[in-house]
């Protein structure tokens, strides 16, 4: 995502949003040799992803909006000394995904996927009509963030997170039992792949590309392998509702936050299983009848790295 010649952009989160460039002290963090960073705008507000454009244009999507009433936030660094001088805006939707293409840039709602048009000076041309590209897509309390990327056909891949924890009867109930199957894959808990050049599409325009992730924030299309990646924030509470079958100490450690190389059709196996990064196996969550040890079934995806449980 853009060059990176004596600096690379970093991201910090606090009570707001620090984009950093080149720096001499490098704004208080400790980096490896040959890095540097300097604080390239600030007060920014509830970021959560960025593109940053071939001319250096950074754009940030804003969960909420800022004083202003922002959503989409356009940095540019006119002068070139590392930092942000000329700072705009627009829009008035909450969100998550953004991302740059050819001379578009889009964005996501929590129900939605806009296009807008960009100039040669990356100036939006049409901040106040932006192009619909995908609408109704199901938003509920839970996991309502539409992450966006994009593959080098301009097909758009949109993470639709499961707005439960593991699809039980009742929502995070102690010893519930999950439903079989489970209703909610129908139309979330994966990544639903449309294509960029058409307009005004729903759930029946597009493909579920694949299941059985719970919630997926970070995801990217790697040109070279020419595969889509996600990262999977997993389940929650093994030993708050089945304090039989997990200690407190279990449920600190599972399960992993998973990895994937995602290929067309797969299954992370979400609600069904879990990983569990010590036994190195897909195990049976409890709500369908498993006990901490009985392994998933084998056509279920196995995680490129599993990274330790919570990280999300």
């Amino acid at each position: 995502m853009g060059h990176m010649k004596k600096g690379i952009y970093l991201l910090l989160f606090s009570i707001s949003i620090h984009f950093l460039a080149k720096a001499q002290d490098n704004a208080g963090l400790t980096l490896p040799t040959g890095f540097k960073a300097n604080l390239f705008a600030e007060n920014i507000g509830s970021a959560r992803h960025i593109a940053i454009s071939k001319n250096g244009v950074v754009f940030a999507k804003l969960n909420r909006a800022d004083k202003q009433g922002r959503t989409i936030i356009r940095l540019a660094d006119e002068n070139k000394d590392g930092v942000s001088d000329n700072i705009t805006g627009w829009a008035n939707y909450g969100g998550t995904g953004i991302y740059l293409t050819g001379n578009a840039l889009y964005a996501s709602s929590n129900e939605a996927v806009f296009k807008y048009e960009l100039d040669s000076k990356d100036e939006v041309v049409n901040p106040l009509s932006p192009i619909t590209v995908v609408s109704g897509l199901i938003s509920r309390r839970q996991h309502e963030s539409k992450s966006i990327t994009f593959d080098k056909t301009n097909n758009i891949y949109v993470n639709i997170g499961a707005y439960s924890n593991a699809c039980q009867e009742k929502d995070r109930t102690p010893g519930g039992k999950g439903m079989m199957p489970c209703p909610i894959l129908d139309s979330a808990g994966g990544i639903w792949k449309f294509d960029a050049s058409k307009e005004n599409q729903t759930y029946g325009d597009g493909k579920r590309y694949a299941t059985g992730l719970r919630n997926v924030i970070g995801l990217d299309w790697n040109p070279q392998a020419n595969k889509l990646y996600v990262a999977q924030h997993g389940r929650d509470q093994l030993n708050t509702f089945f304090p039989s079958l997990y200690t407190d100490a279990q449920n600190a450690e599972l399960p992993a936050e998973t990895f994937y190389e995602i290929n067309e059709g797969d299954n992370a196996g979400w609600p069904y299983v879990y990983y569990d990064n010590f036994q190195h196996k897909k195990i049976v969550s409890p709500e369908y009848g498993g006990d901490g040890k009985k392994e998933g079934a084998r056509d279920i995806k196995n995680p490129a790295v599993a990274f330790p449980a919570h990280m999300a």
